[in-house]
């Protein structure tokens, strides 16, 4: 390919763990076995999807006795509404006294309350009885379930997760350093070793304000579209954020390049050092270039030498040449060599 000028994204790499964006774990609010779960782990389910029903012995019951007693208590208003419009009637031909009519108007007034107090009574056990019918309160997957049939809920376990996957979160640690560079909306490119030819896009959306105090680290929070709910939470991924772009300089594809690391002294101390590596075409031969680098990301190095534009460089086979080889150049198109 011909040796061209181009931008560089400057980008900074972390790892971290793919979430749902929301998750939502749901518990009983009834103490009782679970009678039967209606979902699994990875179905879909919409608001209000009933999730479980809890048995709520107790509360079926409850039910049956509020619906007795609301009876009962309706009934016994029914015969006291009859006896006090009899006895409003005598009142009025003043067949009774006052003291006799107020009487009978008090015990109906007193049975109307019952009645009242019978039918709030059935209304909580009915709304009891509702919550032993577990649903989804949010639309979703459910991610887990933590309990089977025939288990014990209580209202401290959760029965199941349901997570909305439309979009999901990457998290990860930023050091102080990298901080400054990083803000809210910035361009991340994220991969998971499932897809390794795929590639998802994201940005930033939150940055903590406080470090933790041991590790010196602030996480940092990148949602991402997630097509086909390719990204499943808990796959270890890969970020790229993009903190900016370095325009007009020489631009080398990475499956270009030979890298080559040393062991070299500086400081008193033994360091690890990258060294970079090209073949170019001169005269038919190969002719290898050691790069100068300003900059890398993913895709491409930015150089400040060892490459001029123009230059044929070598981007097939340069793992297995040496200098003064013979190389023929194959022009597939404008820009292979």
């Amino acid at each position: 390919m011909t040796v061209r000028l181009g931008s560089l994204a400057q980008t900074i790499s972390y790892y971290g763990d793919i979430k749902a964006e929301y998750e939502v774990k749901v518990f009983s609010k009834i103490p009782d076995r679970i009678e039967r779960f209606f979902v699994d782990a990875g179905d879909q389910v919409a608001k209000g999807t009933p999730l479980a029903r809890i048995a709520a012995t107790t509360i079926e019951q409850a039910v049956r006795q509020a619906e007795a007693a609301l009876t009962a208590a309706k009934a016994q208003a029914a015969n006291l509404r009859s006896e006090y419009d009899r006895f409003a009637l005598l009142y009025r031909d003043l067949s009774v006294s006052k003291q006799q009519f107020d009487a009978v108007a008090t015990q109906y007034e007193a049975a109307q309350a019952q009645v009242e107090q019978a039918e709030a009574a059935l209304a909580s056990a009915k709304s009891q009885w509702q919550d032993a019918t577990i649903t989804a309160p949010i639309a979703g997957i459910i991610g887990k379930r933590y309990c089977e049939a025939g288990d014990m809920a209580t209202p401290a376990l959760p029965l199941v997760s349901v997570c909305q996957m439309e979009r999901v979160k990457m998290t990860f640690e930023a050091t102080e350093k990298d901080l400054a560079k990083l803000n809210l909306g910035q361009q991340t490119v994220v991969q998971v070793s499932t897809y390794p030819d795929r590639v998802f896009a994201g940005k930033v959306v939150q940055i903590s304000p406080v470090l933790d105090p041991l590790s010196r680290m602030a996480e940092v929070e990148v949602v991402l579209d997630n097509p086909g709910y390719l990204l499943k939470p808990g796959m270890y991924a890969r970020a790229e954020v993009t903190t900016g772009v370095i325009e007009n300089v020489i631009l080398v594809p990475r499956h270009a390049v030979i890298e080559n690391t040393s062991l070299e002294r500086s400081r008193g101390e033994d360091q690890v050092v990258k060294h970079y590596f090209v073949f170019v075409v001169e005269g038919e031969k190969a002719v290898q270039r050691r790069l100068e680098v300003i900059d890398l990301n993913h895709e491409h190095l930015a150089i400040a030498s060892g490459l001029q534009i123009g230059e044929q460089l070598v981007t097939v086979g340069q793992n297995n040449l040496r200098e003064g080889a013979p190389v023929a150049v194959v022009r597939k198109d404008a820009d292979q060599s």
